[in-house]
């Protein structure tokens, strides 16, 4: 097995295929396009569902791909492990409805052993424990050593979500030596150790299930192959893990350099230094395939993908816009294979330093709104909704709120953050995807007949109010739901609405088991004050409650020496 370069690997799999009569297509963007089911492509099938379910005719009925794909379930353990990543590229041949497990089982052995030349006797298959006509495949055509196969349960090795076509699948492991064993006698292909490395699964959808456990055959059987570009990179590079890869660790030795940090000289630095490398590969991907950061949708996953990146970034005391510098190396490492990339280079650059600037504004502002909650603080433990309100309105990571809290003899109560981290995953995903700047506005007819709202904001910074009224994408609402965009009108508040060239306020609303972030405020209508924001904790605030209105009172001072600065400037120029 010969060493090789990521982008290398990648040409040699396409061309391969093309040699085997595929159509090579180009990656399909990271937005998917006519699907709602997704928010972002997860895998090198995802954007060929179409043609699988019949939706749409294949431009070939032999298709390969290299696809672009984002993950970000497990985001919190990026840097903290080696392994986990966002960003990854799956290399995929498929066929719809043509050829089978014959063939597809042949140019896999074919692929790895001739045109990788990997060592033939360090690669193990298994197979669905029932799929006797794959075994007899691989040992009988391809000549694979039956004690090289191995036979899983439905768990590893059958494809099936739902009703729909399914079927058993096959795997390929490579053995990497003892070094990276368990040391148990039952060590083999399937283990849950570092020995058997699992890097190609072929489908093989034969089946059509109507998600009640029958089965029946499909007339036109199907392909479907994934192969994870950077861990097959790891193999034939001999690296122990993704970071390690040419092109993504020269973009790790970028952060070094701009740290002036050395990597594996220190674990708490070595994962600032993994999560920078790896979300400023998803980020400028992300960017140059049209994703722009927002508090919604995919647009937040950007944003707090950027975000994170940042925060390390001054973890490791780097002081300075350095992320706009890091997509540099990232257009570098991967033009060759996405051209688009530098054909866009200046747009990601500019939403790059954009976002890396406002983020920057945004913590200076979090510190103030800490140190204020701390100040206020009745006891040695800080509230998990305070937090929560740092963290998914302001930005602020919660781990930098607790490392703040201890050096000043303080705790967070953590359990009640991660309960409102949980609970509102799980109510607003599906809400996110749809809600969108239009839940932002409201029709001029949705706020008549509703008095004037009392500003107080001349004199006060927090005040007791009442709920007059919901709107939810420009109509009056019962309540606010969580996750849900919309815009909430009191009948006095101490909030300053959007005008005169001044940016309105922000701030929380509280109640009796509920906090709605104010994430901006403006007026319309006959002087009534909209609060526009989302349901950050507990289940609904309804028309009625009572509320304790409070600004961000360090945002607000940012604003107005801003727009003190503003006016002074004007007056001089007149």
């Amino acid at each position: 097995m010969e060493w090789m370069g990521l982008n290398e690997l990648r040409e040699q799999y396409l061309a391969f295929f093309e040699s085997k009569g595929h159509l090579r297509l180009p990656s399909f963007s990271l937005v998917p396009q006519e699907d709602k089911s997704l928010l972002l492509i997860n895998s090198g099938m995802a954007p060929l569902k179409k043609y699988f379910v019949g939706e749409q005719t294949p431009p070939r009925l032999r298709v390969a791909t290299c696809q672009k794909c984002i993950r970000t379930p497990d985001i919190e353990r990026v840097g903290k492990t080696a392994r986990h990543g966002t960003y990854f590229e799956m290399l995929g041949n498929f066929s719809f409805g043509e050829y089978f497990k014959h063939e597809a089982t042949r140019w896999a052995w074919e692929f790895c052993t001739e045109t990788l030349r990997m060592d033939p006797a360090r690669i193990y298959i298994s197979i669905f424990l029932e799929d006797d006509e794959a075994f007899r495949i691989w040992t009988k055509e391809v000549g694979v050593p039956e004690d090289h196969m191995v036979r899983l349960g439905r768990e590893d090795n059958f494809w099936e979500h739902g009703a729909g076509p399914c079927g058993p699948c096959s795997e390929l492991y490579y053995d990497r030596g003892e070094a990276y064993g368990c040391g148990s006698p039952d060590c083999g292909a399937g283990c849950d150790c570092d020995r058997f490395m699992e890097f190609w699964n072929l489908v093989f959808t034969q089946l059509d299930s109507d998600g009640k456990g029958g089965y029946t055959p499909l007339a036109k059987k199907n392909i479907d192959t994934g192969m994870g570009l950077e861990r097959l990179a790891c193999l034939l590079q001999g690296v122990d893990n993704l970071f390690e890869v040419d092109t993504v660790q020269r973009i790790l030795q970028h952060v070094t350099r701009v740290a002036n940090i050395a990597y594996r000289a220190d674990e708490k630095s070595d994962v600032s230094l993994r999560v920078i490398t790896d979300h400023i590969r998803s980020t400028t991907m992300l960017i140059g395939d049209g994703v722009l950061p927002s508090n919604e949708g995919r647009g937040y996953v950007l944003r707090r993908l950027l975000r994170r990146a940042a925060r390390h970034g001054r973890l490791l005391g780097i002081e300075r816009p350095f992320l706009q510098e890091l997509a540099q190396t990232v257009i570098a490492e991967n033009a060759s294979a996405y051209p688009l990339l530098e054909e866009k280079r200046d747009y990601i650059l500019r939403v790059i330093a954009n976002e890396e600037e406002s983020f920057s504004r945004t913590i200076d502002a979090g510190l103030q709104l800490l140190e204020s909650m701390i100040e206020a603080l009745e006891g040695t433990v800080l509230g998990g909704a305070e937090a929560f309100l740092l963290s998914d309105t302001f930005g602020f990571p919660v781990d930098l709120t607790e490392e703040i809290l201890t050096e000043k003899g303080l705790t967070l109560d953590r359990a009640g953050f991660d309960a409102l981290v949980t609970g509102q995953r799980e109510r607003s995903r599906a809400a996110r995807r749809d809600a969108g700047a239009e839940a932002w506005k409201s029709k001029g007819d949705a706020v008549q007949g509703l008095p004037a709202t009392i500003f107080l904001g001349y004199t006060q910074e927090t005040a007791q109010a009442k709920v007059l009224c919901i709107l939810a994408q420009g109509e009056r609402a019962d309540y606010a739901a969580p996750g849900i965009a919309c815009s909430i009108v009191l009948d006095q508040t101490p909030f300053y609405p959007e005008g005169g060239g001044q940016a309105g306020d922000t701030g929380v609303l509280r109640g009796k088991g509920f906090v709605f972030a104010v994430e901006g405020t403006g007026k319309m209508g006959e002087g009534v004050i909209l609060h526009h924001g989302t349901l950050v904790s507990g289940d609904a605030l309804t028309v009625g409650d009572t509320v304790e209105a409070e600004i961000n009172r360090a945002a607000r001072m940012a604003i107005r020496r801003n727009h003190t600065a503003a006016h002074l400037l004007h007056a001089a120029l007149r």
